[in-house]
């Protein structure tokens, strides 16, 4: 999918939502209008930046440039900046408003599947879920997780909960994609089956894992489009009660398919990616074979190798 962002004067913008004016379909939060235009969806914000996303993006964009607009490109700007120095940044304002939040776990973990939740909450549920003590799982035992991820779904909040077994993420892993791309797909479809389960557009914020240019192009790739009104941002789970619910409800995923995987073996297979892990890979390795690491863990990962290692000694 093609995105290009202009800026434009802001005494401008008034003449570019009524140029789009019979084609609004929407007012989002944090933006002016929302237009769509022959597959093109165009963003207009108060900063006088527009966003085009769509297949004739560059087209309609191209109108805006010969009349002033000029390109704004991340190339352009300080190889210093952070990364959360982009377009698709939020502002505070969603932090206190309902939106949509994804995260995911078990991405670093040699065993164990990768899972990703995507949780909307409402503008009237955030005091509620923070008073429960709804923050970033990476704080919290696996039990408080266990716990909290119940009292999640007890208060019947709208989620979407996503894993992808290692069976399959080695079998993508050999036809070439790389887990940021897997990532991006998991985060791309909890997000577009909660849509469906509210039936209703809801702003949406990314825990960012990589630059929304790299994630757009990851979804494009399998025919998947942005929403307009998605944000990223790193830590996002520090600041959003949807992104920290969604962290939440993929550790608890994550932690019950790490014990099923211990009951399974009938031993405590460790998370992370230890010296510990790698003696528990040599130890399933000499007592299984190494297919049985298929089934079991990320195989491409060096643990598999210092596990070898290991029975070699």
């Amino acid at each position: 999918m093609s995105n290009v962002v202009i800026q434009m004067k802001r005494e401008e913008l008034s003449a570019v939502k009524e140029y789009y004016l019979d084609a609004i379909v929407s007012m989002p939060q944090n933006a002016l209008f929302l237009a769509k235009v022959n597959g093109t969806s165009i963003t207009a914000y108060a900063s006088g930046k527009v966003m085009f996303q769509g297949t004739d993006s560059q087209t309609e964009a191209n109108k805006w440039l010969q009349k002033g607009g000029t390109v704004a490109s991340s190339s352009k700007k300080k190889a210093s900046k952070s990364v959360n120095d982009h377009d698709y940044a939020p502002s505070n304002d969603i932090f206190t408003s309902a939106h949509i939040g994804t995260d995911e776990a078990g991405t670093g973990d040699y065993f164990g599947p990768i899972t990703v939740s995507a949780v909307f909450v409402s503008e009237d549920q955030i005091d509620y879920l923070k008073k429960l003590g709804i923050t970033d799982s990476k704080a919290l035992t696996d039990d408080r997780i266990r716990s909290l991820a119940k009292e999640i779904v007890r208060a019947e909040i709208p989620y979407t909960l996503l894993t992808m077994d290692n069976a399959k993420y080695n079998r993508l892993q050999e036809k070439g994609w790389n887990q940021g791309k897997m990532k991006a797909m998991l985060h791309h479809y909890a997000i577009e089956k909660l849509m469906v389960k509210i039936d209703e557009e809801q702003p949406v914020l990314i825990d960012q894992f990589c630059q929304p240019s790299v994630y757009m192009k990851y979804i494009g790739t399998e025919g998947g489009e942005l929403r307009p009104d998605t944000f990223f941002m790193t830590k996002a789970e520090s600041h959003s009660t949807s992104v920290a619910a969604a962290s939440i409800l993929a550790r608890a995923k994550f932690v019950k398919e790490m014990d099923l995987l211990s009951q399974r073996f009938g031993v405590t297979i460790p998370k992370g990616a230890s010296a510990k892990v790698d003696e528990t890979a040599a130890y399933l390795i000499k007592k299984r074979g190494r297919d049985v690491l298929k089934d079991a863990a990320k195989i491409h990962f060096a643990n598999t190798e210092k596990a070898m290692k290991y029975l070699n000694k």
